[in-house]
Protein backbone atom coordinates (compact mmCIF):
# COMPACT_ATOMS: atom_id res chain seq x y z
CA UNK A 1 0.00 0.00 0.00
CA UNK A 2 1.28 3.47 -0.84
CA UNK A 3 1.82 5.56 2.27
CA UNK A 4 -0.31 8.74 2.53
CA UNK A 5 2.73 10.96 2.31
CA UNK A 6 4.08 9.34 -0.83
CA UNK A 7 2.40 11.89 -3.11
CA UNK A 8 3.53 14.90 -1.15
CA UNK A 9 5.98 17.13 -2.95
CA UNK A 10 7.43 20.53 -2.43
CA UNK A 11 8.86 23.01 -4.89
CA UNK A 12 11.30 25.69 -3.96
CA UNK A 13 11.51 28.51 -6.47
CA UNK A 14 12.36 32.16 -6.73
CA UNK A 15 9.55 34.69 -7.19
CA UNK A 16 12.06 37.55 -7.51
CA UNK A 17 15.65 38.33 -6.62
CA UNK A 18 14.43 39.06 -3.11
CA UNK A 19 11.69 36.52 -2.49
CA UNK A 20 11.64 32.74 -2.37
CA UNK A 21 8.62 30.57 -1.75
CA UNK A 22 7.89 26.95 -0.93
CA UNK A 23 4.73 25.28 -2.19
CA UNK A 24 3.36 21.93 -1.08
CA UNK A 25 0.61 19.77 -2.52
CA UNK A 26 -1.19 16.63 -1.38
CA UNK A 27 -3.13 13.97 -3.17
CA UNK A 28 -6.44 15.54 -2.05
CA UNK A 29 -8.46 16.44 -5.14
CA UNK A 30 -9.59 19.75 -3.65
CA UNK A 31 -6.02 21.07 -3.51
CA UNK A 32 -5.46 23.85 -6.03
CA UNK A 33 -2.01 25.04 -6.99
CA UNK A 34 -1.45 28.28 -8.85
CA UNK A 35 1.98 29.86 -8.78
CA UNK A 36 4.33 31.71 -11.10
CA UNK A 37 8.02 31.16 -11.78
CA UNK A 38 10.45 33.75 -13.06
CA UNK A 39 12.46 33.32 -16.24
CA UNK A 40 16.00 32.20 -15.39
CA UNK A 41 15.02 30.41 -12.18
CA UNK A 42 16.39 27.11 -10.92
CA UNK A 43 13.56 25.05 -9.42
CA UNK A 44 14.46 22.51 -6.73
CA UNK A 45 11.84 19.93 -5.90
CA UNK A 46 11.34 17.21 -3.31
CA UNK A 47 9.00 14.24 -3.43
CA UNK A 48 8.87 10.68 -2.13
CA UNK A 49 11.87 8.81 -3.64
CA UNK A 50 9.64 6.14 -5.20
CA UNK A 51 7.71 8.69 -7.25
CA UNK A 52 8.41 9.47 -10.90
CA UNK A 53 8.74 13.11 -11.99
CA UNK A 54 8.24 14.37 -15.54
CA UNK A 55 8.43 17.83 -17.11
CA UNK A 56 6.55 18.19 -20.40
CA UNK A 57 6.68 14.41 -20.75
CA UNK A 58 10.42 14.08 -20.12
CA UNK A 59 11.52 12.13 -17.07
CA UNK A 60 13.58 14.04 -14.48
CA UNK A 61 16.04 12.28 -12.21
CA UNK A 62 14.85 11.86 -8.60
CA UNK A 63 17.46 11.19 -5.92
CA UNK A 64 17.31 8.58 -3.17
CA UNK A 65 16.17 11.41 -0.90
CA UNK A 66 13.48 12.57 -3.32
CA UNK A 67 15.37 15.64 -4.62
CA UNK A 68 15.15 16.83 -8.23
CA UNK A 69 15.93 19.94 -10.27
CA UNK A 70 14.65 21.80 -13.31
CA UNK A 71 14.93 25.31 -14.70
CA UNK A 72 13.54 28.06 -16.92
CA UNK A 73 15.57 29.85 -19.57
CA UNK A 74 16.08 33.62 -19.77
CA UNK A 75 13.34 34.06 -22.37
CA UNK A 76 11.02 31.13 -21.63
CA UNK A 77 7.44 32.08 -22.47
CA UNK A 78 5.62 28.75 -22.64
CA UNK A 79 3.93 26.99 -19.74
CA UNK A 80 5.35 23.66 -18.59
CA UNK A 81 3.55 20.67 -17.10
CA UNK A 82 5.11 19.02 -14.08
CA UNK A 83 3.77 15.58 -13.15
CA UNK A 84 4.38 13.54 -9.99
CA UNK A 85 3.46 9.90 -10.60
CA UNK A 86 3.16 7.45 -7.71
CA UNK A 87 3.94 3.72 -8.02
CA UNK A 88 0.21 2.95 -8.04
CA UNK A 89 -0.34 5.31 -11.00
CA UNK A 90 -1.88 8.24 -9.13
CA UNK A 91 -0.84 11.53 -10.74
CA UNK A 92 -0.43 15.04 -9.39
CA UNK A 93 -0.14 17.76 -12.05
CA UNK A 94 1.21 21.30 -11.83
CA UNK A 95 1.27 23.90 -14.60
CA UNK A 96 4.38 26.05 -14.25
CA UNK A 97 3.95 29.54 -15.71
CA UNK A 98 7.23 31.44 -16.23
CA UNK A 99 6.84 35.09 -15.27
CA UNK A 100 8.45 37.51 -17.72
CA UNK A 101 11.33 39.68 -16.53
CA UNK A 102 12.80 42.97 -17.76
CA UNK A 103 16.52 43.01 -18.52
CA UNK A 104 19.06 45.80 -18.78
CA UNK A 105 19.63 46.62 -22.46
CA UNK A 106 22.51 48.89 -23.59
CA UNK A 107 23.23 50.22 -27.06
CA UNK A 108 26.85 50.97 -27.96
CA UNK A 109 28.01 52.54 -31.23
CA UNK A 110 31.45 53.05 -32.78
CA UNK A 111 32.81 49.54 -32.10
CA UNK A 112 35.69 48.55 -34.42
CA UNK A 113 35.17 45.90 -37.09
CA UNK A 114 38.02 43.85 -35.57
CA UNK A 115 36.04 43.35 -32.38
CA UNK A 116 32.76 42.86 -34.21
CA UNK A 117 34.24 40.27 -36.61
CA UNK A 118 36.87 37.97 -35.03
CA UNK A 119 39.29 36.23 -37.41
CA UNK A 120 38.88 32.60 -38.52
CA UNK A 121 41.56 31.36 -36.13
CA UNK A 122 39.77 32.91 -33.16
CA UNK A 123 36.42 31.51 -34.29
CA UNK A 124 37.92 28.01 -34.57
CA UNK A 125 39.40 28.24 -31.08
CA UNK A 126 36.09 29.42 -29.62
CA UNK A 127 34.42 26.41 -31.22
CA UNK A 128 36.84 24.03 -29.50
CA UNK A 129 36.34 25.78 -26.17
CA UNK A 130 32.57 25.47 -26.49
CA UNK A 131 32.81 21.73 -27.17
CA UNK A 132 34.63 21.23 -23.86
CA UNK A 133 32.13 23.36 -21.97
CA UNK A 134 29.09 21.69 -23.53
CA UNK A 135 30.47 18.22 -22.76
CA UNK A 136 30.90 19.10 -19.07
CA UNK A 137 27.38 20.49 -18.88
CA UNK A 138 25.84 17.25 -20.14
CA UNK A 139 26.88 15.36 -16.98
CA UNK A 140 23.84 14.03 -15.10
CA UNK A 141 25.37 12.75 -11.86
CA UNK A 142 23.67 11.49 -8.70
CA UNK A 143 25.13 14.28 -6.56
CA UNK A 144 22.54 16.27 -4.59
CA UNK A 145 24.50 19.33 -3.48
CA UNK A 146 22.15 21.48 -5.58
CA UNK A 147 19.40 20.77 -3.03
CA UNK A 148 21.43 22.03 -0.06
CA UNK A 149 21.52 25.72 -0.92
CA UNK A 150 24.20 28.02 -2.38
CA UNK A 151 26.52 30.76 -1.11
CA UNK A 152 28.23 33.56 -3.04
CA UNK A 153 31.63 32.41 -4.38
CA UNK A 154 33.32 35.72 -3.56
CA UNK A 155 32.89 38.71 -1.29
CA UNK A 156 32.75 41.54 -3.77
CA UNK A 157 30.58 44.22 -5.32
CA UNK A 158 28.26 42.95 -8.06
CA UNK A 159 29.10 44.78 -11.30
CA UNK A 160 27.16 42.75 -13.87
CA UNK A 161 23.86 40.90 -13.74
CA UNK A 162 22.16 38.03 -15.52
CA UNK A 163 20.11 38.74 -18.61
CA UNK A 164 21.63 42.10 -19.51
CA UNK A 165 22.43 42.60 -23.19
CA UNK A 166 24.34 45.01 -25.42
CA UNK A 167 23.73 46.08 -28.99
CA UNK A 168 26.99 46.95 -30.76
CA UNK A 169 26.50 49.17 -33.80
CA UNK A 170 22.86 48.08 -33.78
CA UNK A 171 23.70 44.37 -33.72
CA UNK A 172 22.40 42.41 -30.68
CA UNK A 173 25.09 40.39 -28.93
CA UNK A 174 24.68 37.34 -26.71
CA UNK A 175 23.06 38.25 -23.36
CA UNK A 176 25.17 38.14 -20.23
CA UNK A 177 24.37 34.91 -18.40
CA UNK A 178 26.42 35.36 -15.26
CA UNK A 179 26.82 37.38 -12.10
CA UNK A 180 29.96 39.55 -12.15
CA UNK A 181 31.84 40.33 -8.94
CA UNK A 182 34.52 43.01 -8.73
CA UNK A 183 37.81 41.80 -7.29
CA UNK A 184 41.58 41.95 -7.39
CA UNK A 185 43.80 39.41 -9.09
CA UNK A 186 44.42 36.59 -6.65
CA UNK A 187 41.30 37.14 -4.55
CA UNK A 188 39.92 33.80 -3.25
CA UNK A 189 37.04 32.08 -5.03
CA UNK A 190 34.96 29.59 -3.02
CA UNK A 191 32.72 26.79 -4.24
CA UNK A 192 29.10 28.01 -3.86
CA UNK A 193 27.94 24.44 -3.17
CA UNK A 194 29.46 21.00 -2.84
CA UNK A 195 30.30 19.03 -5.94
CA UNK A 196 32.93 17.62 -8.25
CA UNK A 197 35.37 19.48 -10.52
CA UNK A 198 34.48 18.58 -14.11
CA UNK A 199 36.76 20.92 -16.06
CA UNK A 200 39.54 23.46 -15.72
CA UNK A 201 41.18 25.13 -18.72
CA UNK A 202 43.56 28.02 -18.04
CA UNK A 203 43.41 29.81 -21.40
CA UNK A 204 40.05 29.72 -23.16
CA UNK A 205 39.72 32.44 -25.83
CA UNK A 206 36.89 34.49 -24.32
CA UNK A 207 36.70 33.28 -20.71
CA UNK A 208 40.39 32.63 -19.95
CA UNK A 209 40.81 30.44 -16.88
CA UNK A 210 37.53 28.52 -16.80
CA UNK A 211 36.32 25.99 -14.23
CA UNK A 212 33.11 23.95 -14.08
CA UNK A 213 31.85 22.22 -10.93
CA UNK A 214 29.05 19.64 -10.94
CA UNK A 215 26.44 20.01 -8.18
CA UNK A 216 24.32 17.08 -9.38
CA UNK A 217 21.35 16.36 -11.64
CA UNK A 218 22.68 18.61 -14.41
CA UNK A 219 23.23 21.65 -12.17
CA UNK A 220 26.70 23.15 -12.64
CA UNK A 221 28.65 26.27 -11.70
CA UNK A 222 31.04 27.88 -14.18
CA UNK A 223 33.76 30.34 -13.13
CA UNK A 224 35.35 32.62 -15.75
CA UNK A 225 38.54 34.73 -16.07
CA UNK A 226 40.39 32.88 -13.27
CA UNK A 227 44.09 33.44 -12.68
CA UNK A 228 44.71 30.13 -10.89
CA UNK A 229 43.09 26.88 -9.78
CA UNK A 230 43.63 25.25 -6.40
CA UNK A 231 41.81 22.02 -7.23
CA UNK A 232 42.11 19.44 -9.99
CA UNK A 233 39.64 17.82 -12.36
CA UNK A 234 37.97 14.93 -10.52
CA UNK A 235 38.36 16.48 -7.06
CA UNK A 236 35.37 16.51 -4.72
CA UNK A 237 34.81 19.93 -3.14
CA UNK A 238 32.64 21.17 -0.28
CA UNK A 239 30.53 24.32 0.02
CA UNK A 240 32.79 27.25 0.87
CA UNK A 241 36.03 25.47 -0.07
CA UNK A 242 38.74 27.58 -1.72
CA UNK A 243 38.91 26.49 -5.36
CA UNK A 244 40.47 29.25 -7.44
CA UNK A 245 41.70 32.85 -7.71
CA UNK A 246 40.16 35.89 -9.39
CA UNK A 247 41.88 37.00 -12.59
CA UNK A 248 41.54 38.99 -15.79
CA UNK A 249 42.32 36.20 -18.24
CA UNK A 250 40.59 35.80 -21.59
CA UNK A 251 38.77 38.81 -23.00
CA UNK A 252 38.27 40.59 -19.67
CA UNK A 253 38.74 44.35 -19.28
CA UNK A 254 39.95 43.94 -15.71
CA UNK A 255 40.09 41.46 -12.82
CA UNK A 256 36.70 40.14 -11.78
CA UNK A 257 34.79 36.88 -11.33
CA UNK A 258 32.00 35.88 -13.70
CA UNK A 259 29.96 33.11 -12.00
CA UNK A 260 27.36 31.20 -13.98
CA UNK A 261 24.76 28.53 -13.17
CA UNK A 262 23.40 25.97 -15.62
CA UNK A 263 20.84 23.19 -15.68
CA UNK A 264 22.48 21.19 -18.46
CA UNK A 265 22.73 23.73 -21.33
CA UNK A 266 20.04 25.99 -19.88
CA UNK A 267 21.56 29.17 -18.49
CA UNK A 268 20.10 30.27 -15.17
CA UNK A 269 20.37 33.30 -12.90
CA UNK A 270 22.89 32.88 -10.03
CA UNK A 271 21.22 35.71 -8.08
CA UNK A 272 18.03 33.66 -7.90
CA UNK A 273 19.91 30.48 -7.01
CA UNK A 274 21.36 32.21 -3.93
CA UNK A 275 17.81 32.52 -2.55
CA UNK A 276 17.02 28.81 -2.66
CA UNK A 277 16.47 27.03 0.66
CA UNK A 278 16.81 23.28 1.42
CA UNK A 279 13.49 21.42 1.43
CA UNK A 280 12.06 18.86 3.82
CA UNK A 281 8.96 16.71 3.47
Amino acid sequence: MVKPYSLLFKLSFIASVFVSQVVSATQKSETELSVQYFQGALVVGKTAPENKVTLNGDTIKVSKNGDYALGFSRDEKNNSELMIISPNGTIEKRTLKPLKRKYNIQRVKGISKKIMNPNKKAISRVGEDNKKINAARQVDSDLTAFAEGFIAPIEGTITGVYGSQRYYNGVPKTPHYGLDYAGKKGDPVKSPAGGKVLMYVSDMFYSGGTMIIDHGHGVTSTFLHLSDSYVEVGDTVSKGQLIAAVGASGRATGPHLDWRINWFNMRLDPALVLKLKPLKL
